[in-house]
């Protein structure tokens, strides 16, 4: 007897949510956006990365607030999920109501941060000391919300002021205890988090969390958690301010994309080259190799 299909309820620009009765399971698909945009090329591993590191950051990062993760074991999911095709890649997850909000932390001045910069000493509108270098560390992490776009939109960075009004006309009456925990536990996470990478030889420059509602209401972090997807990683070794740094995230085929015509489909030796750095970013932060 054939296994039921199912379809997903919602599909993502890398992921695929599916309705599991009192859970959701998640998959990450070996899909790559750049720019918001997905590309015509997949990468092989890549979901299984996204995955298995978001595991390592929950497990590590439950002190601080608790996570929507149940499983990553297809075993513990329904038997459609008992095939190849989702086993490494896909996570079994409480259902939360998701705040509508992405929960940005810079730790250091490159991208959009530096070439604001650049422009008027601000980074979304918070004032930073003269004489930064590109790639330089801030003195301390600076928290940036946008707002969540969906496909085929851009996120809005908005300023935290910003972000109280946006939760509050959602939340009645709760924008301010909202956006302030959001803020408390992104820079408590990013703190943590960064600082652990740094004896692994990897630089966090900065990354975004997604955080949700569970039915009593409490603050649940969600979504991925400190991958190539959401976060610029850098090698410790030879990191030199005022310059771009060398990443271990999809910043190779940002670049190559922002440098050539295309039609959003990177050259096979681009793919190779992207997720060998999901690898050894993976690989240098766990001190394991992927299964």
């Amino acid at each position: 007897m054939s296994v039921q299909e199912l379809k997903p309820i919602k599909e993502g620009k890398v992921r695929e949510i599916y309705d599991n009765g009192d859970s959701l399971i998640m998959v990450a698909t070996d899909r790559i956006s750049c720019f918001d945009v997905i590309l015509h090329n997949t990468v092989a591993k890549k979901g299984t990365v996204l995955t298995q590191l978001s595991k390592f950051w929950f497990d590590m990062t439950r002190d601080i607030i608790p996570n929507h993760m149940i499983s990553v074991d297809v075993k513990d999911m329904p038997e459609f999920f008992q095939q190849p095709r989702f086993d490494g890649n896909s996570m079994m997850c409480r259902k939360l109501n998701m705040l509508p909000v992405e929960c940005i932390v810079r730790g250091y001045i490159t991208g959009s941060g530096w070439a604001s910069y650049v422009k008027d000493g601000t980074v979304c509108g918070i004032r930073l000391p003269e004489g930064l270098k590109e790639s330089d560390k801030l003195p301390e992490p600076i928290y940036t919300p946008s707002t969540k776009a969906e496909i085929g939109d851009h996120d809005e960075n908005i300023s935290y002021e910003a972000s109280v009004d946006y939760l509050e006309k959602r939340f009645p009456g709760k924008g301010e205890e909202y956006a302030s925990k959001l803020r408390d536990y992104t820079i408590a996470l990013y703190k943590k988090c960064a600082d652990y990478a740094l004896t692994r030889g990897i630089i966090i420059a900065d990354t975004k969390f997604e955080f949700g509602l569970d039915e009593e209401g409490n603050i649940v972090l969600g979504d991925e958690m400190l991958t190539p997807d959401s976060s610029r990683f850098w090698p410790a070794e030879g990191y030199e301010p005022g310059h771009a740094q060398p990443s271990f995230d999809k910043q190779f085929a940002r670049d190559w994309l922002k440098a050539n015509e295309h039609d959003w489909t990177l050259p096979e030796e681009v793919v190779q080259k992207t997720i060998d750095k999901y690898l050894q970013g993976y690989e240098l932060l766990t001190g394991k190799k992927l299964q």
